[in-house]
């Protein structure tokens, strides 16, 4: 095992993957969660507010005024304002080959392509893997419409452990997975991120979750000790930072035009709507 092998290891099972996740939670993007997750509350509250103070009525006209009154709020409240970019990016350069093979799903040839860095120790990364990822999946990556691309941008030893095990086979981890292994564990990592994210044996509790992907004990340690995917999922960290910009996550490259921070289902939704 070489140094750098050893090193990794140490910092798994040692707590001090545990400070480094704190790195991570101010790393990742809040400059959109506040606006994001307001405006839906906002809308709520103005519909029920419009239609509680309407005051009922025998008389004909008056209903029928009501019930426009109350209807007005509520077809606002559906308007979702398209979140603003924080820059541009050349598209072809993104789906350029990287360090390591592309995990996409949907069409190749679909109207919007969306490339996600994002960090597996990342809150803001798991809220929109558990909140908003599958509705998108199923309504417009399922339709044809879109072409979902996932990137590593580990910001701690830990997640980028965790996405070593993403990228291994759990049987033989001398060979890569395909897009098929790699969502699903993926998706089992967002969903019991305070599981394993921030435990005491940071180690440990990564040995259990794979183990729960098919991996054994020395399949797991072999993929750990895989000086090159590390190297490589480090390289594609740093062209995300290089040469698109990226700074936190999750950041998202859409059609040219580069966003950060969580989206809730609607934002994404009308973000996508306004490029096809």
């Amino acid at each position: 095992m070489s140094l750098s092998e050893m090193s990794l290891m140490k910092r798994l099972a040692t707590g001090v993957a545990v400070a480094a996740l704190a790195v991570t939670l101010a790393a990742c993007s809040d400059e959109k969660k506040e606006e994001t997750a307001k405006a839906p509350e906002t809308s709520q509250k103005t519909t029920g507010e419009s239609a509680s103070s309407t005051p009922a009525t025998s008389s004909g006209t008056t209903t029928t005024t009501t019930t426009e009154t109350a209807q007005a709020p509520a077809a606002e409240a559906k308007s979702v304002e398209v979140p603003t970019a924080d820059g541009d990016v050349d598209m072809a350069e993104v789906m350029k080959e990287g360090a390591l093979p592309e995990m996409a799903l949907g069409e190749a040839n679909a109207p919007v392509t969306i490339v996600e860095y994002m960090s597996t120790t990342c809150p803001h990364c798991a809220a929109f893997h558990n909140n908003t990822f599958d509705a998108i999946k199923t309504k417009y990556v399922d339709s044809g419409k879109v072409r979902f691309v996932m990137r590593e941008f580990p910001f701690d030893p830990r997640a980028a452990a965790a996405f070593m095990l993403a990228r291994c086979k759990p049987q033989n981890p001398a060979e890569l997975s395909d897009a098929s292994q790699y969502f699903p564990m993926i998706s089992m990592l967002m969903k019991q991120q305070e599981t394993w994210a921030a435990a005491q044996d940071g180690r440990e509790a990564l040995l259990q979750m794979s183990k729960l992907a098919g991996f054994t004990q020395e399949s797991f340690q072999a993929c750990l000790t895989n000086q090159k995917l590390l190297d490589d999922v480090n390289a594609v960290r740093e062209r995300g930072a290089k040469e698109f910009g990226v700074a936190a996550t999750p950041t998202f490259l859409i059609n040219g035009k580069r966003y950060s921070g969580d989206m809730s289902v609607d934002t994404m939704s009308a973000l996508i709507d306004s490029m096809l």
